[in-house]
Protein backbone atom coordinates (compact mmCIF):
# COMPACT_ATOMS: atom_id res chain seq x y z
CA UNK A 1 0.00 0.00 0.00
CA UNK A 2 1.37 3.45 -1.17
CA UNK A 3 0.99 6.08 2.06
CA UNK A 4 2.53 9.82 3.09
CA UNK A 5 4.35 9.24 6.27
CA UNK A 6 1.46 10.23 8.63
CA UNK A 7 2.20 8.06 12.07
CA UNK A 8 -1.60 7.50 11.99
CA UNK A 9 -1.18 5.21 8.79
CA UNK A 10 1.65 3.19 9.95
CA UNK A 11 -0.35 2.43 13.40
CA UNK A 12 -3.63 1.66 11.47
CA UNK A 13 -2.15 -0.24 9.07
CA UNK A 14 -0.29 -2.60 11.33
CA UNK A 15 -3.48 -2.93 12.98
CA UNK A 16 -5.74 -3.44 10.54
CA UNK A 17 -3.52 -5.47 7.83
CA UNK A 18 -0.05 -6.32 9.65
CA UNK A 19 0.75 -8.49 6.21
CA UNK A 20 0.82 -5.00 4.17
CA UNK A 21 3.90 -3.66 2.51
CA UNK A 22 4.10 0.49 3.34
CA UNK A 23 5.65 2.35 0.47
CA UNK A 24 6.10 6.14 1.04
CA UNK A 25 4.52 8.24 -1.16
CA UNK A 26 7.52 9.63 -3.57
CA UNK A 27 5.89 13.22 -3.83
CA UNK A 28 5.77 13.56 -0.35
CA UNK A 29 9.69 12.56 0.17
CA UNK A 30 10.53 15.13 -2.16
CA UNK A 31 8.27 17.21 -1.04
CA UNK A 32 9.81 17.71 2.43
CA UNK A 33 13.14 17.98 0.41
CA UNK A 34 11.89 21.37 -1.09
CA UNK A 35 10.42 22.48 1.88
CA UNK A 36 13.88 22.13 3.72
CA UNK A 37 15.43 23.95 0.60
CA UNK A 38 13.15 26.36 1.21
CA UNK A 39 13.41 27.24 4.51
CA UNK A 40 17.15 27.06 3.77
CA UNK A 41 16.98 30.21 1.08
CA UNK A 42 14.18 32.30 3.45
CA UNK A 43 16.77 31.81 6.46
CA UNK A 44 19.61 33.31 4.14
CA UNK A 45 17.47 35.58 2.95
CA UNK A 46 16.57 36.78 6.74
CA UNK A 47 20.14 36.86 7.33
CA UNK A 48 21.06 39.05 4.47
CA UNK A 49 18.01 41.47 5.42
CA UNK A 50 19.54 41.89 8.92
CA UNK A 51 23.00 42.81 7.48
CA UNK A 52 21.33 45.24 5.33
CA UNK A 53 22.82 43.46 2.52
CA UNK A 54 19.39 44.31 0.52
CA UNK A 55 20.98 43.21 -2.82
CA UNK A 56 21.82 39.74 -2.03
CA UNK A 57 18.08 39.80 0.08
CA UNK A 58 16.93 40.48 -3.63
CA UNK A 59 18.61 37.87 -5.25
CA UNK A 60 17.69 35.56 -2.58
CA UNK A 61 14.22 36.19 -3.29
CA UNK A 62 14.59 36.25 -6.66
CA UNK A 63 16.22 32.36 -6.60
CA UNK A 64 13.01 30.87 -5.56
CA UNK A 65 12.07 29.37 -8.77
CA UNK A 66 15.11 28.16 -9.85
CA UNK A 67 15.59 26.51 -6.81
CA UNK A 68 12.33 24.69 -7.10
CA UNK A 69 12.22 23.69 -10.57
CA UNK A 70 13.69 20.45 -11.65
CA UNK A 71 16.71 21.34 -13.88
CA UNK A 72 15.04 19.81 -17.24
CA UNK A 73 12.62 22.40 -16.77
CA UNK A 74 14.91 25.72 -15.85
CA UNK A 75 14.36 28.41 -18.81
CA UNK A 76 17.58 29.83 -19.73
CA UNK A 77 17.68 32.78 -17.23
CA UNK A 78 16.80 30.44 -14.82
CA UNK A 79 20.24 28.45 -15.75
CA UNK A 80 22.19 31.22 -15.52
CA UNK A 81 20.52 32.15 -12.02
CA UNK A 82 21.21 28.68 -10.40
CA UNK A 83 25.18 29.11 -12.21
CA UNK A 84 25.27 32.46 -9.98
CA UNK A 85 24.19 30.50 -7.02
CA UNK A 86 27.02 28.12 -7.67
CA UNK A 87 29.78 30.55 -7.39
CA UNK A 88 28.54 32.79 -4.81
CA UNK A 89 26.17 31.54 -2.66
CA UNK A 90 27.44 27.70 -1.12
CA UNK A 91 24.95 27.06 1.19
CA UNK A 92 21.58 27.68 -0.84
CA UNK A 93 23.43 25.54 -3.44
CA UNK A 94 24.60 22.90 -1.53
CA UNK A 95 20.85 22.76 -0.28
CA UNK A 96 19.46 22.69 -4.09
CA UNK A 97 22.22 19.67 -4.68
CA UNK A 98 20.27 17.54 -1.60
CA UNK A 99 17.24 17.85 -3.25
CA UNK A 100 18.54 17.09 -6.62
CA UNK A 101 20.47 14.03 -5.61
CA UNK A 102 16.92 12.99 -3.13
CA UNK A 103 15.06 12.83 -6.60
CA UNK A 104 17.66 10.88 -8.13
CA UNK A 105 16.33 7.97 -6.26
CA UNK A 106 13.70 7.60 -7.78
CA UNK A 107 15.15 7.57 -11.02
CA UNK A 108 17.76 4.69 -10.09
CA UNK A 109 17.91 1.63 -12.55
CA UNK A 110 17.54 -1.02 -9.85
CA UNK A 111 16.44 -1.03 -6.23
CA UNK A 112 20.02 -1.61 -5.21
CA UNK A 113 21.59 1.21 -6.76
CA UNK A 114 18.58 3.45 -5.35
CA UNK A 115 19.61 1.89 -1.67
CA UNK A 116 23.06 2.97 -2.30
CA UNK A 117 21.86 6.59 -3.51
CA UNK A 118 19.34 6.90 -0.18
CA UNK A 119 22.20 5.72 1.83
CA UNK A 120 25.00 8.18 0.17
CA UNK A 121 21.87 10.58 0.67
CA UNK A 122 21.80 10.17 4.53
CA UNK A 123 25.32 10.18 5.22
CA UNK A 124 26.05 13.44 3.26
CA UNK A 125 22.88 15.19 5.11
CA UNK A 126 23.72 14.43 8.50
CA UNK A 127 26.63 16.37 7.76
CA UNK A 128 25.79 18.88 5.60
CA UNK A 129 25.42 21.91 8.49
CA UNK A 130 22.14 22.80 7.34
CA UNK A 131 19.88 22.32 10.39
CA UNK A 132 17.33 21.61 7.80
CA UNK A 133 18.41 19.26 5.93
CA UNK A 134 20.02 17.87 9.03
CA UNK A 135 16.32 16.90 10.32
CA UNK A 136 15.01 15.94 7.39
CA UNK A 137 17.81 13.20 6.73
CA UNK A 138 16.00 12.24 10.44
CA UNK A 139 12.84 11.79 8.58
CA UNK A 140 14.16 9.86 5.63
CA UNK A 141 15.89 7.39 8.09
CA UNK A 142 12.56 6.48 10.01
CA UNK A 143 10.81 5.93 6.49
CA UNK A 144 13.73 4.51 4.79
CA UNK A 145 12.14 0.63 4.14
CA UNK A 146 9.03 2.93 3.30
CA UNK A 147 10.82 5.03 0.40
CA UNK A 148 12.79 2.04 -0.77
CA UNK A 149 9.59 -0.39 -0.53
CA UNK A 150 8.11 2.42 -3.15
CA UNK A 151 11.55 2.34 -5.37
CA UNK A 152 10.97 -1.76 -5.37
CA UNK A 153 7.42 -1.91 -6.28
CA UNK A 154 6.97 1.34 -7.99
CA UNK A 155 3.70 2.41 -5.77
CA UNK A 156 2.94 5.74 -5.71
CA UNK A 157 -0.09 7.68 -4.38
CA UNK A 158 -0.03 9.66 -7.67
CA UNK A 159 -3.37 8.18 -9.28
CA UNK A 160 -5.58 8.66 -5.81
CA UNK A 161 -4.27 12.26 -5.91
CA UNK A 162 -5.27 12.81 -9.48
CA UNK A 163 -8.56 11.14 -8.98
CA UNK A 164 -9.05 13.38 -5.76
CA UNK A 165 -8.23 16.41 -8.01
CA UNK A 166 -10.88 15.35 -10.39
CA UNK A 167 -13.17 14.95 -7.40
CA UNK A 168 -12.94 18.57 -6.17
CA UNK A 169 -13.24 20.37 -9.70
CA UNK A 170 -16.52 17.93 -9.79
CA UNK A 171 -17.59 19.37 -6.44
CA UNK A 172 -16.93 22.94 -7.38
CA UNK A 173 -19.05 21.98 -10.91
CA UNK A 174 -21.84 20.64 -8.29
CA UNK A 175 -21.92 23.71 -6.41
CA UNK A 176 -26.28 24.36 -5.72
CA UNK A 177 -26.79 20.34 -6.20
CA UNK A 178 -29.91 19.74 -3.46
CA UNK A 179 -27.76 16.52 -2.80
CA UNK A 180 -25.29 14.87 -2.17
CA UNK A 181 -26.53 12.23 -4.77
CA UNK A 182 -25.81 13.97 -7.34
CA UNK A 183 -22.44 14.76 -6.75
CA UNK A 184 -21.72 10.97 -6.50
CA UNK A 185 -23.46 9.91 -9.56
CA UNK A 186 -21.40 12.87 -11.59
CA UNK A 187 -18.51 11.26 -9.99
CA UNK A 188 -19.09 7.69 -10.84
CA UNK A 189 -20.24 8.78 -14.41
CA UNK A 190 -16.98 10.61 -15.13
CA UNK A 191 -14.16 8.99 -13.21
CA UNK A 192 -15.74 5.11 -13.00
CA UNK A 193 -15.86 4.05 -16.88
CA UNK A 194 -19.37 4.03 -16.84
CA UNK A 195 -21.34 4.66 -20.15
CA UNK A 196 -24.85 3.86 -19.94
CA UNK A 197 -26.78 3.23 -22.70
CA UNK A 198 -28.58 6.86 -23.93
CA UNK A 199 -32.20 6.85 -25.46
CA UNK A 200 -32.31 7.93 -29.21
CA UNK A 201 -32.18 11.23 -30.23
CA UNK A 202 -35.63 12.15 -30.99
CA UNK A 203 -36.00 15.17 -33.55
Amino acid sequence: MSCDMAGWISSAVAERVPWAQRCVDPFHVIQLATDALDEVRRELWRDARREKNLTLAKDLKGARFCVWKNPEHLTDRQVAKLSEIQKLNGPLYRAYLLKEQLRQIYQAATPAEAEQLLDGWLSWARRCRLPAFCKLARTIKAQRQGILAAVRLGLSNARVEQINTQIRLITRRAFGFHSAHALIALAMLTLSGLCPSLPARVN
